[in-house]
């Protein structure tokens, strides 16, 4: 007789610190830190629950418990302000990320192709993935000032970073279409900025809507803006948006969605290794997170992050 399928692996996972999003209060997915601590003490696992009342205290937390705590896996529950968290603190570390996604964007989640909503599922993959350690996946860094971050998605410097300013900024409405209102305000005042751009030693004035450089595919909840970029080929994809008209810009971005843009004459993407971006008064966000004002040099590391995916 065939024993029934159980719901998570019987092996022991070992030691989890588990980082849980200072903000999540509301929605469906408010309890998910909860199920996910109870689902990995149900699979044997010792499991160290980080919270605190704000990002920045949980990222010190976070900093001062893998520096005094032999931990198996870092879980970040929480959206891709909490990824970023995990990123900055295990990047060139043999300790691994698992992710239980339960925020707004979860862009890179969808770029690992994880469970979206769903803790039990979230947390049946990372504990599936800990026996063999997880995979490695490239990690962009940003410099800036001298300060290095990394990012596993996407770096934005243009017009979708001003948009996640407007919308960092404002406490309602919660979920995408505080994304999605943020773009159509930002929109109307929004003028083309002229960037210089190296990108493998070559340098050129660009002038641009925005500029991202991607480590990833996605941004904003699901724009597939860079279709084929890959975290685990060590490049990066240099994705630029010549300036357009106001309604022609509107008729591009319902293809952002499903990665029908790259054929539009605005639109140019190139393969490259390291970038520096360099304009007046732009901000780069890495993310969904503000990181520094331009300029900002990027470049890749090649399997920089054990992912438990």
């Amino acid at each position: 007789m065939t024993p029934p399928a159980t719901e998570i692996p019987s092996s022991v996972p070992g030691t989890i610190a588990l980082a849980i999003n200072p903000a999540a209060s509301f929605g469906r997915t408010r309890n998910a830190g909860d199920l996910a601590a109870a689902k990995f003490r149900a699979a044997g696992g010792d499991v160290v629950v980080l919270t605190a009342d704000s990002y920045d205290a949980l990222r010190r937390l976070v900093d001062q418990t893998l520096a005094g705590t032999r931990v198996d896996a870092l879980v970040v529950v929480g959206g891709d302000g909490m990824v970023h968290l995990g990123v900055n603190a295990l990047a060139g570390t043999d300790i691994a990320l698992g992710i239980v996604p339960s925020g707004t964007g979860n862009d890179v989640a969808r770029l690992l192709d994880l469970p979206l909503h769903d803790t039990s599922a979230a947390c049946r993959r990372i504990l599936a993935a800990m026996p063999s350690g997880g995979r490695k996946i490239d990690v962009g860094r940003v410099t800036a000032k001298g300060r290095a971050t990394y990012f596993a998605g996407v770096l934005s410097a243009g017009f979708d970073a001003a948009v996640n300013e407007r919308a960092n900024s404002w406490r309602w409405p919660r979920g995408k279409s505080r994304y999605n209102l943020a773009m159509l305000r930002e929109l109307g005042s929004f003028r083309r900025i002229e960037y210089k751009v190296t990108a493998d030693d070559v340098t050129w004035n660009q002038p641009a809507l925005l500029i991202s450089v991607a480590n990833g595919q996605f941004i904003g909840g699901g724009m597939r803006i860079t279709p084929d970029a890959s975290p685990e080929d060590g490049m990066l994809d240099l994705f630029v948006v010549r300036p357009l008209s106001r309604l022609r810009f509107l008729a591009v971005f319902p293809k952002v969605f499903a990665g029908k843009h790259t054929g539009h004459p605005a639109v140019e993407i190139k393969r490259v290794r390291k970038v520096r971006l360099e304009a007046e008064a732009v901000v780069a966000y890495a993310d969904g997170e503000r990181v520094a004002p331009l300029p900002v040099d990027v470049d890749i590391v090649p399997g920089g992050l054990r992912v438990l995916a």
